[in-house]
């Protein structure tokens, strides 16, 4: 089974722009960022989704989230803040079959959430039904 491209990267075998590695964690920039600050930080070991999640890798989890401290500090964003996110398969939003958090900074975030046009609509009609249920 061929290796994806987080997989390549994590064993220098793709080009990437590291900004951290450990025994535990590599992290490196977002090829198309969406933030002046957007760095991709994935476990040394593969674990697909935080679906995936086992006991035993809860040392990775605390890495993780060590490892994007230092990063903010590095980059010099832990002062105005930033956002830690992980999608989790296909309807989180997650586009490649390995746990990774997106460390995004650098200016004023937005909304938490940009929904597509389809879930903007479930939505529209879901706070319609509750409306109408408040009004009984």
């Amino acid at each position: 089974m061929s290796k994806n491209i987080f997989e390549q990267i994590r064993d220098g075998e793709a080009q990437a722009t590291i900004v951290y590695k450990d025994d535990y964690v590599t992290a490196f920039n977002d090829l198309y960022p969406d933030t002046p600050v957007h760095v991709l930080i994935i476990p040394n070991k593969l674990i697909k989704s935080m679906d995936d999640i086992e006991e035993e890798d809860s040392i990775y989890l605390s890495k993780i989230l060590l490892a994007a401290n230092k990063i903010a500090k590095q980059l010099n964003i832990s002062e105005s803040g930033y956002r830690l996110i992980t999608n989790c398969k296909k309807d989180g939003g997650q586009e490649i079959d390995y746990l990774h958090f997106h460390l995004v900074g650098g200016c004023r975030l937005g909304k938490m959430l940009s929904l597509p046009k389809e879930s903007k609509k479930i939505m529209k009609n879901l706070k319609e039904k509750n409306l109408n249920q408040d009004k009984q």
